[in-house]
């Protein structure tokens, strides 16, 4: 490992909380983190993904948060993941920035057994038709964060439906399709947050999407946010979400954040969040506290801290 950088305390373990240059000193809830894991004696600092300048291997773990600006860029994040990883453990690691960044996972948590919203993928050249004209719907991209590029449209919208198909298409991207599942206007979405597995929180994610409005400018849609107990079947499906992410790989993550939406069969998984999710611990008294004590349990030696991913 190369000299800690300057400002840094000897003999402290060292932190670097991974975000993007429009969030170059994070947001409240990556601020919330430093002060947490200042308090544990945690030298925590925020870095900027790619920046060519900043020493990774200086750090004992590098942690991934808001590297929000990654969409058009997702081979460049996951090869700055790559070598991140080959000198300081990265949380979460590649392997799962890899497959979380491509909603085509929903794929695979479908047929492991999970209820996910319905989904279809449309590849460039495969054309612009889909299912899902007849009823109202949403168009994004597989690859995509904050609500990016993503379309809520109603049955009379047929044609902006395949333009907007067309227009990711044209991104070189793969366009997902979903309907849109009406319940999340009264009930709003259901966000679990698990840390080391474990449930620490949730929350109440407000409706977003307005009727064929217009794509969010900026890195991400502002969101509607307040504390929410999740109920059974939520939490249910949740954990199972996460099992077969360890299955995956063989370890549990630090952090994961499933979003759910109600149906009269029960909560449907909307997305499964691994590579850089707003954990909303600003939201919850105690969850940067709690989230800092995991990224402590991180830095103990190797046989200490249990199973990682």
């Amino acid at each position: 490992m190369t000299a800690p950088a300057p400002g840094t305390a000897p003999g402290r373990p060292t932190v670097l909380l991974a975000t993007c240059r429009e969030m170059a000193d994070l947001d409240g809830e990556g601020r919330a983190v430093l002060a947490a894991l200042a308090d544990l004696g945690v030298e925590a600092r925020p870095a900027v993904w790619d920046d060519a300048d900043v020493d990774w291997a200086s750090a004992d773990l590098v942690v991934v948060r808001s590297t929000w600006d990654y969409v058009p860029r997702r081979a460049e994040l996951l090869a700055w993941a790559e070598r991140v990883a080959a000198v300081a453990e990265l949380a979460n690691p590649p392997e799962l920035l890899r497959w979380s960044t491509d909603k085509a996972y929903l794929e695979d948590l479908r047929a492991a057994g999970l209820p996910v919203v319905p989904s279809v993928l449309l590849a460039p050249g495969e054309g612009d038709d889909h299912p899902f004209t007849d009823r109202e719907h949403v168009v994004k991209p597989a690859v995509s964060a904050g609500s990016k590029d993503t379309l809520r449209l109603r049955p009379d919208e047929a044609d902006r439906s395949r333009a907007h198909v067309r227009a990711v298409h044209g991104s070189g991207r793969v366009a997902l399709v979903q309907p849109y599942v009406e319940g999340v206007d009264v009930h709003g979405e259901t966000a679990v947050v698990l840390v080391e597995g474990e449930v620490l929180h949730a929350v109440r994610k407000g409706p977003l999407l307005r009727p064929s409005g217009d794509p969010v400018e900026g890195l991400f849609a502002p969101e509607e946010i307040t504390p929410r107990e999740p109920s059974d079947a939520e939490l249910d499906v949740a954990r199972r979400a996460l099992d077969v992410v360890v299955s995956r790989t063989g370890g549990v993550p630090l952090y994961a954040r499933v979003d759910l939406l109600p149906s009269p069969d029960g909560p449907l998984l909307l997305e499964l969040e691994l590579a850089e999710p707003s954990l909303f611990l600003d939201v919850a008294p105690g969850a940067p506290e709690a989230f800092a004590a995991a990224v402590l349990t991180r830095l103990a030696p190797p046989g200490e801290a249990g199973r990682r991913s």
